[in-house]
């Protein structure tokens, strides 16, 4: 076997080694993608269950529930009232008319029945991804221009995609949140 055969058999395995490295690693990011993008989609869906959970709360006592003690509770044991909204039209005699609505409620169901669906109230500040880490919670009303005003922000505390930073420029990259402490939204940044 003379020299030339060698080195095209030695760079030939070579090609193949370091192929094989290019593919594994554009692989093994690919796989890491999906695994963020799954877990997210777990938090989104959390976030969007807390969300429903806080406008019950706040639909039912007029402000956000300020701590994850009220809002179990509220989730567990709390009702949502339905009501029934009728419009009665009446003709005036100068051709104008009048409307006047009526609310009617028939009835309640309970809030873990409603929203929850079978998740237990207990694991609702608990983060999909981490099991012992928890959301954070804050809600607080103020006067705002002589309006009393509710605000809400719930995060993710402890970010899956590690890219994911409270400095981040873009609001899309920071941790996964809905709600805001400065303005009236419960927007999520996702």
């Amino acid at each position: 076997m003379n020299l030339t055969k060698i080195l095209t058999i030695v760079f030939l395995l070579a090609a193949v080694a370091i192929g094989y490295l290019l593919y594994d690693s554009i692989d093994a990011t690919i796989e890491q993608a999906k695994e963020i993008e799954r877990v997210e989609n777990q938090v989104k869906a959390k976030l969007e269950l807390i969300r429903d959970v806080q406008a019950a709360y706040q639909g039912t006592y007029g402000d956000y529930a300020d701590s994850w003690e009220k809002l179990i509770s509220y989730a567990d044991t709390g009702k949502i009232f339905l009501v029934q909204r009728t419009e009665k039209i009446t003709m005036l005699a100068y051709g104008a008319e009048k409307s006047e609505f009526i609310y009617d409620t028939i009835g309640s169901v309970y809030v873990k029945d409603s929203i929850m669906g079978n998740m237990s109230p207990q694991k609702l500040p608990e983060l999909p991804h981490a099991p012992g880490k928890y959301f954070s919670l804050y809600a607080k009303d103020s006067i705002r221009s002589g309006v009393n005003v509710d605000y809400i922000e719930v995060a993710d505390t402890y970010p899956f995609d590690r890219t994911r930073t409270d400095d981040a420029d873009n609001e899309r990259r920071r941790p996964l949140r809905f709600g805001s402490r400065t303005d009236i939204t419960t927007a999520g940044n996702w």
